[in-house]
C-alpha cells in the first residue's frame, strides 16, 4: 500500500514569529508538528506542512 502524502495547515503565526529566518522557520513547525506525532514532515510548501502519516489508521 503506497503512502499517500497528507498536507498539515501550519499557523500564519510561526511565518509572522519567524520574520523570513529559515532556520526559526524549521524550528516553529517542527516544534508546532509534535501536535501530531503519527505524522513525518517531508518538506514544508507555502503554508503547509507536506508529511507523512506513520503507523496505525488513525
Amino acid at each position: 500500500m503506497n503512502n499517500v502524502p497528507h498536507k498539515v495547515l501550519l499557523p500564519r503565526w510561526i511565518f509572522e514569529q519567524a520574520e523570513g529566518d529559515r532556520d526559526e522557520i524549521k524550528r516553529l513547525v517542527l516544534e508546532y508538528m509534535k501536535r501530531y506525532p503519527n505524522y513525518r514532515i517531508i518538506q514544508v510548501n507555502g503554508s503547509f506542512a507536506v508529511c507523512e502519516r506513520l503507523g496505525g489508521l488513525i
